[in-house]
């Protein structure tokens, strides 16, 4: 008879089955973990036709990675999501991360689109006697504070010896800055694409410069540092994707605007016109890139629109 200490064969036998189900449960268990990649995004830009085609969905599911979407209306608001983490990646314009890397965000730049100079400018209403920068002298001149545009503002005035005292500066943000200016409470408006193609469109404005020769005015990719960190491999596998899918979208702009049709409510010749001066093509981050982008830190912070003189490259990631 067997002891009370001492199991029985049978029930050896029944613990080292159960023992050995709980393993294999725990090994599969491991086997289908996944990483989940929290992506934002915005209405327009490359992200949202990225999400409406599926490909990255796609290519990444292959390599265990779920996307999960989530929609900002603004870059920084998605870079304050970044910063509380409830996103790892996401794409924003120059200006955004600036502000956010001079808060102490915990930010990376992955990558960049191309230059755009041409998807930003400075516009007057249609019927508007406003024909040259210098005729702006004592003009009301309308833009969202701390934004590319803002860059834009600044280098337009030193190219034609204006000064921002020069001129009446009002901020707005572009839904009630396209208000004003419709209605004639402002003179000229700095803004960026789809914006500036809408205004062009559907309201005849004018454009008396463009970035073009003046600014830079990149797409930034940006991550949370301690994913990127971790998950080098990844975000290299994404970038490889954008620039696939920022190729396709070059050789297939009518597409690409069907696409952004829904998610932004805009009409297809806005669109059409937006997407074609998009920068093509998405690459690691230079040191030309990121002393462009120290350009506008540094103009920022001359314009005490930041509290501290930040330094751009801490924010990217060592090869």
């Amino acid at each position: 008879m067997a002891s009370l200490f001492q199991p029985s064969w049978k029930k050896v036998t029944f613990l080292s089955a159960s023992l050995a189900t709980i393993m294999l449960l725990s090994g599969c268990a491991k086997q289908q973990e996944t990483t989940t990649l929290n992506i934002g995004y915005q209405k327009y830009g490359l992200l949202p036709i990225i999400k409406e085609r599926g490909d990255l969905d796609k290519a990444l599911k292959e390599k265990g990675v779920n996307i999960k979407w989530v929609e900002f209306p603004a870059g920084p608001q998605l870079l304050e999501g970044l910063n509380v983490g409830s996103v790892s990646f996401g794409e924003a314009g120059e200006a955004p991360p600036i502000f956010a890397q001079a808060a102490n965000s915990n930010l990376v730049y992955i990558a960049n689109q191309p230059a755009a100079p041409k998807a930003e400018a400075l516009i007057v209403p249609k019927d508007s006697t406003i024909q040259s920068i210098q005729d702006l002298k004592g003009k009301r001149v309308v833009l969202n504070k701390g934004s590319n545009v803002h860059y834009l503002l600044l280098k337009v005035l030193e190219a034609n010896h204006l000064k921002l005292e020069d001129i009446q500066v009002v901020y707005l943000p572009p839904a009630d800055a396209r208000a004003a200016f419709e209605k004639g409470a402002v003179d000229a408006w700095v803004i960026w694409d789809p914006f500036f193609a809408s205004a062009e469109k559907q309201l005849g404005a004018k454009v008396l410069a463009t970035g073009e020769n003046l600014v830079s005015n990149h797409q930034f990719y940006l991550a949370d540092r301690k994913f990127a960190e971790q998950h080098p491999d990844l975000l290299k596998a994404v970038v490889n994707e954008l620039n696939t899918t920022t190729q396709w979208v070059s050789q297939h702009q009518a597409d690409a605007a069907k696409l952004l049709e829904k998610p932004t409510g805009l009409p297809l010749d806005v669109l059409n016109t937006s997407i074609s001066r998009m920068g093509f093509g998405v690459q690691p981050i230079s040191n030309q890139v990121a002393k462009e982008q120290q350009y506008v830190a540094d103009a920022f912070y001359q314009q005490k629109l930041i509290p501290n003189k930040i330094n751009i490259q801490a924010a990217i990631l060592a090869n």
